[in-house]
């Protein structure tokens, strides 16, 4: 291109003055090299006269000026030559050739002056010619060329002017003192190819974590060289894309400038012709241009003939390399889409995206080759089908580093000192690797070495990237200004605003997504002051064909980063939500586009940087603002970060945030977000730099915790390993890649010295062969924590074993090793093994086939290792044995490695198990092992399963029972090919005998001596073997000769009827047999008759399990010992008759189906059989004639106690044929039938009358039934209880049922709740109820409880009590109801319980109620008590007939009751109405009151709650109920007076001379109230119990109190909690207290005491002997007083109840009162909940609990007990019979305290509530707790944690509670009824309780499914728990 053709000089003269400064500042190193080129270009007279000036900078701006002077054709060809000969910096070469224009005008004058000009030109200035292509130079000289070789060399020419001159960068450097920014000697790059295959991934979710195994080892990137970038097989027509990617200032840019260049010079001769486009220009074009125009317009335009050369390009395209860089730059989205559509011309106007895409799919120029840069983040879709190669520019190593240096310090004499520097520095030296960034430390670091003292060895340099940045602008700055400038602070005030219009511009374009600037976008002064210091680069810029245009750009994109985020920083236009706004790295890291960060790669890191300490002088200075207005930007910055971390960050954001932590330099700020990391860092598939690694240690080592670092196929070079060793706080250290092989492992072994804090390290995935294992385990020496070392899945085959386990042996905390997965040779395991049992601190090898593991004790390991190890005659100095478990599974050891296994295992002396499964050992190699067992020490197993046994080999196995003392079990199965030998660990095999000895003895001799050595029990297990009966005569010989057995099991074999018969004549051999089982061996019902009939035959047999269901059943167990020493079976025989004969024996035959006959061919065996206590005969469909013939045989079984029969359809008819039994056995206690299903008949030892219950429960009996039924009953007479619930009465069963009955003289429990009863029923109970005498007591409700429960007596029995609950009754029911009350004069309580009775109904209900003689009470509850006025109810209350003594009122629960005592008293009312005077006849309500008089004359107890007064109420009673003479207690909590207050009512207690109870809880007393009170009190000379809780009473009213206690010398009770009572009331109290001897009860909970005050009231209670109750709950006493209170109970010989929870009591202060307890024996119960005791005051309470034989409950809740204190309580639980509740909710307890309290359980027999809520119990706690509550028959409620409720469910009877429903997440309930069937209990307050059906509630977590649903139902079920309607899951359980 020419210059415009207007205007030129103007045009000339601006580029002159442009390039001029930079052109001084360049040539005044080398002024006598100009002033002698300038005599090509002027006159010598011209030039006279300069050589007298000195100034350099002088002497070439004359120079200068003389040239421009000399003309613009002169000034032409100086510039020319000068780009041509001089290194010039890019910009200013740009400069110039803009200046002078395109062309080669001048060649032939460098030609012909190329000789005469080459030795002047200096050093580090000449620039050689470059080219070096096929073209030779007398080609180009030759006067015509075609057009497309003329655009050839003008394209070279071209190349050379822009780039060329790069080859001499590093003699220029040599040369430059000032250097600029970025203006860097080229040293080869380090670049790495990947697999195009990978692009996708890099795209779609770059450096995210990507699930997934590591990648295959042929995806391991390759290092490789710029030339190979072009090396490929494809064919010439195909389109060929390179994409190289790179993190920023890695030298992408450069280094297409350098292939340029070597293009130019020959280098590439497949090209010949090399397009270079930058997107950042590329961005600047509006239009849509045609390729042509591309090429041409925007790149070089050809001389002539620009057709013919597109036409040549366009055929022959495979020869042209096109170049884009910056693909991350470019403003536009380029997607799929990009791609032209339809038909494509040359014609066609493509914009950039499209013209990229359509080149890349080989649309355009089909054939050529597009090379590609890129940082990481922007790559289109579209690429990841066309990459041919895809590679990644690393930087720098550490060698090219130290190249990069030398050339740069070349002519400096501290050039050693710099590298040295460098190499010292990890830090920095991880900088270093990105070019860019050495640069800039070379730059700052040959500053400060320039400015050092020669003989100082080192300098201080920045830390951080930002810090050198700002080091290397103040630098740039000292440089231009000169040292005469003054400091760097005078420099930068100077030149302030040019930095700030800089920073201005930088965040502009960052902004507005420009990254070229034009002339006018740029002022004036930033210009200059950018350009002078090489911060902007300048070029041409070409939009069109038209005349190009300068542009300006950052000499690198994170310049521009740098001073935007400095704009942000010191511009008072940005506020603290502005930068928090612009630093939020939520969208850089979640945005997939990242459409509004693309050009901030390191925005958010420099911003990071200049937030650090060291940046705020240098923020204060540029913004001319103080220190706090810096500061407060800076924490706006450290605190976003903060908030970064809190959330959810995957490994590459996990680097992000590493690098700004490290950049501000801030330890707090690197501790606080290291401490929210969560301590593990996890990386996957992503690469990690240096730098990054740099980052992540500096947090890491920042924090106080030890961390886990995961590499998962993660990138990561030496360097970056280097820099791991400094990273001290790693706990877990983890590597899976198969880029790990051994020059990995030994790199990293040397960083693992400095990791003192690691204790597992993983290599898992990788290359590592038995080199880089030695390497690593050597290195692990120094890593003296080291647990575990994992190698899993490497190419670790044939190790050093000897050597690599002699280091683990020194590995003193060592306890893992994993191998697995190494293709391990088998004599590579079997040398192993040798080893690992030599190794005195190895514990276990297990290899799997490929899994190979080693674990170690983690002891010390300085025991010596011998291969020669023997057992030590003297026992005495045996070091206690070692356990060793050696398996060897899998690994095909055959017969010949026999030999050498048995001389592996014969070496250790401590084995425990030993498995050799899964191998080829067969018979041959099975025997020799066996043959050596007695030399071999096991103490637990041996596993020879799947070793290719036969029949022969089990017989040689079995006969080796007889020869190895130790072995207590054998276990074969032929067909599953299981084969375990099991031994003991007892003391008498410790030693073993010579191997010359024989082992044992034969002889018969060996149960008859008396000295004989002891012989374990054997248990002979030969399952699955296909034994037939034909296999018995062989077997039994061998197991004959075996007298020790004490199980045997043959199931699942044919052994058929034949065998059992043959076996059964064998077992009297069998000694001390225990258990035979014979499960599943084809047997018949004859068979049935055979076993049954051996419980005659042999006596010893204890139980017999028989089924021929599905799964046949045959299992009989024996006593135990029974014939131990004995050679006569008939002494054996008598034995054990004489031993077991008052234990029983059991019978149980399941499903199996029998009829009548061989029923009573059953029945006549089992009559014959002694001492058979239990018949089960559950499943077995036996019919009603079975049934009956059954019950026919029950007198002959004289010792029977149980008969059950479950699963088993019964009729009503049935039914009451099982209740006969009753009639046809005396000795039957109870008949049970649940669900028409499940019978069981218990029998008493004798036949003596006792009663018997009967329950008859979901049996379908109905009417019809019913007469037969009360036959049967009758005739029986002697009942306790008969339960027809469940059933179908109806209410004319029920009327039937009730007039058969109460003739019946019985006293018994009737349940006929369930059965359909209506209102007329009740009605029809009533009047029985009303005109029986032996019916005391009946309970009705028709809710869903459905309850009807009669208790009927045949003696006298004063009381007759009436219940009624929702009974729904309406009017007409009501009335007849008060009919049928009125006839029943002997009724001694009534309750009602919304009935629907109203106040009117109420009325007549208490005229209807009356009585001849005695006490009645009358309870009603109903909702309109609660809303009814006081004046009211006491109006209704009059209405009772009889004399009132009880007037209680409970709003809250609606209740409303009186007490009335018969006959009246006249003379009695009429001296207490004369006495209150108030009927005067004017008196308002005056009737009503003399009324209310002489009914409540009587009154002895008035209790109100929750009531309200009026000023009337109030005024009566205080005038006539407070007054009356019998009253002796008043309560009247929760309530208030209106009007008159509280003071009136307190005034009017005065009057209540007798009263011995007084309660006036939540009463609000105020000030004004106690003073009155005290005076009342003084009055009550007999008061024993005073309630005054909850009334904030305060110091002052406690102390008017204590004056007047201390006169009350009857009282008994005091309860002054929750009243805010401090020290002083606490002290007056404590100072009555020794004057009232008669003192029980005491609670002072919920007050505020301090622990002095404490004291005092502790030293007070010493005098109180007779306290009973001493409750002191939420005081916060502390261990002071509690210390004193362990005192005191030294005299406290009659507490019974303690209560201490959360008052504060430690460790100290809880074993002082531990260690008192004890003396206290009668205590009942103990509540130290909510307080930190510590174990060793648990240890001393459990101590003391075996003292505590009344104890009933103890509460240790929130007490922080731990397994280990649970034990020792446990324990101590043991030996408290009385204990009904437990509370150890909220504590540490895990699955060992569980099991340990199990086992405590059945020994607590009345426990009733188990509360373990909120504890750490887990599946094998929850399953032995729920074995052991089974068993616990009087439990109730069992509170516990969600995971363990699935684990109680099967607990029959029993209901548990989990208090917080919303606290199970997608839990889910289901409630079945279950039926309950517990012995009768009477509840607290009188009410008798029958059987009814509770609701159970037991939560499946979310996701267990219906099969374990139904599990659950189907075993609840088979225990009889479940109704028959709950079979039917679907239609019954509520999800």
């Amino acid at each position: 291109m020419q210059p415009p053709n207007q205007n030129d000089d103007v045009y000339l003269e601006a580029a002159i003055a442009s390039a001029r400064p930079q052109l001084v500042e360049f040539l005044s190193h080398c002024s006598d090299w100009l002033l002698m080129t300038s005599q090509r270009f002027l006159p010598r007279t011209t030039l006279n006269g300069l050589d007298g000036i000195t100034d350099h900078r002088e002497k070439v701006s004359v120079l200068l000026d003389l040239l421009e002077k000399a003309g613009p054709a002169t000034w032409k060809q100086f510039a020319q030559y000068l780009c041509m000969e001089c290194d010039l910096p890019l910009d200013l070469e740009i400069l110039l050739i803009s200046s002078v224009g395109e062309g080669n005008s001048s060649q032939k004058q460098e030609a012909c002056t190329e000789g005469s000009t080459r030795s002047s030109v200096p050093k580090g200035f000449a620039r050689g010619h470059r080219r070096r292509s096929s073209v030779s130079d007398k080609d180009v000289k030759q006067p015509r060329l075609d057009p497309a070789e003329k655009y050839r060399h003008l394209l070279i020419d071209s190349i050379c002017q822009r780039y060329g001159s790069r080859r001499a960068a590093g003699a220029a450097a040599q040369e430059q003192t000032h250097p600029l920014a970025f203006n860097q000697a080229f040293v080869n790059l380090v670049i790495r190819q990947s697999k195009a295959s990978r692009l996708k991934e890099r795209t779609d979710k770059l450096r995210e974590d990507v699930a997934g195994a590591p990648e295959p080892e042929e995806c391991v990137d390759a290092a490789m060289k710029v030339s190979d970038l072009f090396h490929s097989a494809a064919p010439s027509c195909t389109t060929k894309v390179i994409f190289l990617f790179g993190k920023p200032g890695t030298g992408k840019t450069m280094l297409m400038h350098r292939i340029c260049q070597k293009w130019a010079e020959g280098v590439l001769p497949q090209f010949l012709f090399t397009f270079l486009f930058e997107f950042r220009q590329l961005n600047l074009l509006k239009r849509k241009l045609t390729l042509k125009e591309y090429l041409f317009d925007l790149f070089l335009q050809p001389e002539d003939s620009p057709d013919s050369v597109f036409q040549y390009l366009l055929e022959n395209a495979w020869h042209i390399l096109i170049i884009f860089d910056g693909l991350d730059e470019f403003a536009a989205n380029m997607d799929v889409s990009s791609s032209s559509k339809g038909s494509l011309t040359l014609t066609s106007h493509l914009s950039i995206s499209e013209l990229f895409a359509d080149l890349c799919h080989g649309k355009l120029l089909p054939g050529c080759t597009v090379l590609v840069t890129s940082r990481h983040k922007r790559l289109p879709d579209f690429l990841l089908n066309t990459v041919d190669l895809l590679a990644e520019i690393w930087g720098f190593d550490h060698e090219k580093v130290e190249e990069y240096v030398s050339h740069y310090f070349n002519r400096h004499s501290f050039k050693e000192q710099a590298i040295a520097h460098l190499k010292n520095n990890t830090k920095l030296l991880s900088m270093c690797l990105i070019p860019a960034l050495c640069h800039v430390v070379c730059i700052c670091l040959e500053y400060l070495l320039l400015k050092s003292d020669p003989h100082q060895m080192s300098v201080e340099l920045p830390r951080t990237m930002t810090q050198f940045y700002i080091k290397m602008l103040l630098i740039f700055i000292n440089k231009q200004q000169g040292e005469r400038a003054g400091g760097e602070e005078t420099q930068l005030n100077c030149n302030k605003k040019a930095i700030l219009g800089l920073c201005d511009l930088a965040l502009k374009g960052l902004e507005d997504k420009k990254l070229v600037f034009y002339v006018g976008d740029i002022p004036e002064h930033v210009k200059e002051f950018a350009s002078l210091r090489g911060l902007l680069t300048v070029f041409e810029v070409k939009t069109s064909g038209m005349c190009p245009e300068v542009g300006y750009a950052f000499v690198h994109l994170s310049l521009q980063e740098f001073f935007a985020a400095l704009c942000l920083m010191v511009s008072k236009r940005v506020d603290k939500n502005y930068l928090k706004k612009k630093f939020s790295l939520k969208s850089k890291w979640t945005l997939k586009n990242e459409a509004q960060t693309e050009f901030m790669e390191s925005f958010h890191i420099f911003l990071s940087g200049l937030s650090s300490k060291e940046c705020r002088t240098f923020l204060m200075l540029l913004s001319e603002q103080d220190a706090a207005w810096v500061q407060d930007k800076q924490d706006a910055i450290l605190q976003s970060l903060k908030k970064l971390a809190a959330t959810h960050l995957t490994g590459p954001k996990v680097i992000e945030l590493c690098h700004c932590t490290f950049e501000t330099q801030d330890l707090k700020v690197a501790q606080h977000i290291g401490s929210l990391l969560n301590f593990k860092y996890e990386f996957k598939n992503f690469r990690l730099t240096p730098l990054d690694m740099s980052a992540l240690v500096f947090v890491i080592n920042s924090g106080q915790d030890l961390t886990h670092l995961d590499f998962a196929g993660c990138l990561m070079d030496t360097d970056g390993l280097e820099v791991l060793a400094g990273c001290k706080n790693v706990e877990c250290l983890s590597f899976r890649s198969r880029r790990c092989g051994d020059d990995f492992a030994a790199a990293l072994s040397r960083s693992l010295r400095g990791m003192g804090s690691l204790k597992k390290l993983e290599l898992t995935g990788g290359s590592i062969t038995a080199k880089g294992m030695t390497h690593l385990v050597q290195a692990s020496l120094q890593c003296l924590q080291l647990e575990e070392i994992n190698l899993q899945d490497n190419r670790i085959r044939d190790p050093e074993v000897k050597r690599v386990v002699d280091l683990f042996s020194r590995m003193e905390k060592l306890k893992k090793i994993d191998l697995s997965n190494n293709d391990l040779s088998l004599n590579a395991i079997l040398i192993l093994a040798k080893e690992v049992v030599a190794c005195q601190n190895a514990t276990e090898l297990c290899v799997r086939k490929d899994t190979v593991m080693i674990y170690f004790s983690g002891a010390s390991g300085k025991v010596p290792r011998s291969l020669d190890l023997r057992w030590e005659e003297n026992k005495e100095h045996v070091i206690p044995p070692r356990r060793v478990k050696l398996c060897l599974q899998n690994r095909s050891l055959s017969s010949q490695h026999a030999k050498e296994i048995v001389a592996i295992l014969q070496s250790c002396p401590c084995l425990s198990e030993v498995d050799l499964s899964g191998n080829k050992l067969g018979d041959e190699g099975c025997s020799c092992l066996l043959e050596s067992l007695p030399w071999i020490s096991i103490s637990k197993q041996l596993d020879l399963s799947q070793n290719c046994l036969s029949v022969n080999g089990i017989c040689s196995l079995l006969k080796s029972v007889n020869t190895c003392q130790k072995m207590t079990e054998v276990q074969v199965s032929l067909c599953h090919e299981i084969v375990l030998l099991r031994f003991t660990e007892g003391r008498e095999f410790a030693s073993l005998p010579p191997r010359e000895e024989p082992a044992f003895s034969t002889d018969d001799q060996q149960y008859g001596g008396e000295n004989q050595t002891p012989t374990a029990s054997k248990k002979i297990r030969l399952t699955d073997s296909h034994f037939q009966a034909s296999d018995l005569e062989k077997l039994c010989a061998i197991l004959k000769e075996c007298k020790s057995i004490s199980e045997l099991d043959l199931s699942n074999n044919y052994l058929g009827d034949e065998g059992l018969l043959q076996l059964f004549q064998f077992i009297p051999n069998l000694k001390v047999l225990s258990s035979l089982k014979l499960n599943d061996n084809q047997i018949s019902l004859n068979s049935v008759f055979v076993l049954a009939q051996s419980l005659s035959t042999l006596e010893h047999i204890k139980t017999m399990e028989l089924s021929l269901g599905h799964m046949q059943v045959v299992h009989l167990t024996f006593w135990e010992g029974i014939r131990v020493g004995s050679t006569s079976r008939w002494r054996g025989s008598l034995l054990a008759h004489s031993m077991h004969a008052a234990k029983g024996r059991c019978f149980r035959l399941r499903d199996c189906r029998v009829d009548p006959e061989d029923v009573t061919r059953l029945c006549q065996i089992l009559v014959q059989c002694p001492q058979l206590t239990e018949i089960d005969l559950s499943g077995n469909s036996l019919s009603d004639q079975s049934i009956e013939r059954l019950l026919s045989f029950l007198p002959y079984l004289c010792h029977l106690a149980l008969l059950s029969i479950r699963n088993n359809t019964f009729s009503p008819r049935c039914a009451v044929l099982l209740v006969n039994s009753m009639n046809l056995c005396g000795r039957i206690r109870m008949v049970e039938v649940r669900s028409s299903e499940n019978a069981f008949l218990h029998l008493g030892a004798s036949a003596q009358s006792q009663k018997t219950s009967c329950r008859l429960t979901d049996c379908a009996i109905g009417q019809e039934q019913i007469d037969e039924l009360c036959r049967v009953l009758e005739q029986h007479g002697w009942l306790a209880e008969v339960d027809l619930s469940r059933n179908q009465l109806g209410d004319e069963g029920l009327r039937r049922l009730l007039e058969r009955l109460h003739r019946v003289p019985v006293t018994c429990y009737l349940n006929l709740s369930h059965n359909r009863i209506s209102q007329d029923g009740v009605l029809h109970l009533i009047n029985a109820f009303a005109t029986s005498g032996n019916t005391t007591e009946v309970q009705v409700s028709l809710c869903s409880k459905a309850t009807l429960i009669i208790k009927l007596t045949s003696r006298d029995d004063p009381r007759k009590i009436l219940r009624l609950t929702e009974c729904n009754f309406q009017p007409q029911h009501l009335e007849k109801l008060c009919l049928l009350l009125e006839k029943c004069t002997s009724l001694t309580e009534y309750i009602s319980s919304n009935n629907n009775v109203t106040v009117q109904a109420a009325e007549r209900l208490l005229h209807s109620l009356r009585k001849d003689l005695g006490p009645l009470k009358i309870s009603i509850e109903e909702p309109w008590v609660c809303k009814e006025s006081v004046t009211n109810l006491l109006e209704l209350a009059v209405q009772a007939c009889g004399n009132i003594t009880e007037i209680m009122i409970c709003k809250d629960k609606t209740l409303f009751q009186l007490g009335i005592k018969f006959p009246h008293c006249l003379e009695k009312v009429e001296s207490v109405v004369s006495r209150l005077n108030l009927c005067k006849p004017g008196t308002k309500h005056a009737c009503f009151y003399q009324r209310v008089c002489e009914k409540c004359a009587q009154l002895q107890e008035l209790r109100w709650s929750h009531v309200e007064l009026h000023s009337d109420e109030a005024e009566m009673l205080v005038r006539i109920l407070l007054r009356l003479p019998e009253l002796k207690k008043c309560g009247l909590t929760s309530s208030s007076i209106l009007q008159l207050g509280i003071v009136y009512l307190v005034t009017g207690l005065q009057n209540c001379q007798l009263i011995e109870e007084l309660d006036l809880g939540h009463m609000k007393l105020g000030g004004a109230a106690i003073p009155k009170l005290v005076l009342g009190l003084h009055e009550m000379p007999s008061l024993k119990r005073l309630s005054l809780n909850h009334n904030n009473i305060g110091n002052d009213g406690c102390s008017r109190l204590a004056e007047t206690l201390r006169k009350m010398h009857y009282m008994e009770e005091i309860n002054l909690s929750h009243n805010n009572i401090g020290d002083p009331g606490l002290v007056n109290l404590a100072a009555v207290l020794p004057e009232m001897p008669n003192l029980k009860r005491i609670n002072l909970s919920g007050n505020s005491p301090s622990p002095a005050g404490g004291e005092k009231l502790m030293e007070a209670l010493a005098f109180c002997r007779r306290i009973e109750e001493l409750l002191l709950s939420r005081n916060g006493f502390g261990d002071r007083t509690a210390a004193k209170l362990a005192f005191c109970l030294l005299h406290m010989t009659n507490l019974k109840v303690l209560h201490l929870s959360n008052d504060n009591i430690g460790p100290a202060g809880g074993m002082d009162l531990a260690r008192a307890l004890v003396v206290c024996k009668l205590l009942e119960e103990i509540s130290l909940s909510e307080n930190d005791l510590g174990e060793g005051s648990i240890h001393a309470l459990s101590k003391g609990l075996p003292c505590f034989k009344h104890l009933r409950k103890i509460d240790l809740k929130l007490c922080g007990i731990t397994d280990e204190a649970s034990k020792s309580l446990s324990r101590g639980f043991q030996q408290c019979p009385s204990m009904e509740e437990i509370i150890l909710s909220w504590n540490a307890l895990g699955d060992g305290g569980a099991q340990e309290l199990a086992s405590a359980l059945p020994w607590m027999e009345r426990l009733k509530i188990l509360d373990l809520e909120k504890n750490r119990i887990g599946i094998c706690g929850a399953t032995k707790l729920a074995e052991e509550l089974a068993k616990c028959l009087e439990i109730q409620f069992i509170r516990s944690s969600l995971q363990m409720q699935i684990f109680l469910a099967p607990i029959r009877g029993r209901v548990w509670h989990k208090r917080k429903r919303d606290h199970i997440p997608k839990g889910v309930s289901v409630l079945v009824a279950l039926y309950s069937f517990q012995d009768l209990s009477q509840s607290k307050n009188g009410n008798v309780s029958g059987r009814s059906a509770h609701p159970y509630c037991f939560r499946l977590p979310a996701g267990s499914g219906r099969q374990c649903l139904s599990w659950w139902v189907l075993v609840l079920y088979t225990e009889g728990i479940l109704p028959p309607e709950t079979r039917s899951l679907e239609r019954n359980a509520l999800l």
